[in-house]
């Protein structure tokens, strides 16, 4: 078997022609990997509602909720760059920071500490049981990418598959402006 170097905080670019509509040319942020199994959020899945229309005592905050991935969509995560603010939370990668106590979130967004611009919510999450991602990283469903705090808080959702994907340099620049259809008609 083939060693990846799967772990926290790297992104999983699928490959351009995935049939999985679930995935189809999404980018995933990894939060958790471990032998039992992982957890990620796709970054690139903005819905049409914003976090405050879906919670009713959360403050007035104009933060869309991004779709996650099919996994329990009745839950709602949020990846941050709040750091030691939110205790509780988790370190994901340089600047990037998982979930954290929600009473004090709402205090920090009513008290203007946390701003749209530094966090994303996340509505359901992608997730792998044990050794399934090595498999299909294995089968090459999946392109493995450094993570940049920009990519989730600064990019265009519309366009972050294509940057990541071209941020790798080399083949993958190419393979950033594929089509994303098989067919040239």
């Amino acid at each position: 078997m083939v060693n990846y170097e799967i772990k926290n905080g790297v992104v999983l670019l699928a490959e351009p022609f995935m049939l999985d509509p679930n995935f189809r040319r999404s980018a995933v942020l990894l939060c958790e990997h471990s032998s039992e199994g992982s957890v990620g959020f796709i970054m690139n899945r903005p819905t049409d509602t914003r976090i405050d229309q879906l919670i009713e005592d959360f403050p007035e905050f104009n933060a869309l909720i991004f779709w996650g991935g099919p996994v329990q969509t009745d839950t709602l995560h949020y990846i941050h760059s709040a750091g030691d603010l939110l205790e509780g939370s988790v370190h994901v990668a340089e600047g990037v920071y998982w979930g954290g106590n929600f009473e004090k979130l709402k205090f920090l967004i009513h008290s203007k500490l946390i701003h749209p611009e530094n966090i994303r919510f996340f509505m359901g999450y992608s997730g792998w049981d044990e050794g399934q991602l090595i498999d299909e990283m294995a089968t090459g469903s999946w392109v493995l990418a450094d993570m940049h705090p920009n990519y989730l808080f600064k990019s265009n959702p519309e366009h972050l598959w294509q940057q990541v994907m071209y941020n790798k340099g080399d083949a993958y620049s190419v393979i950033a402006f594929m089509p994303d259809t098989a067919s040239w008609n």
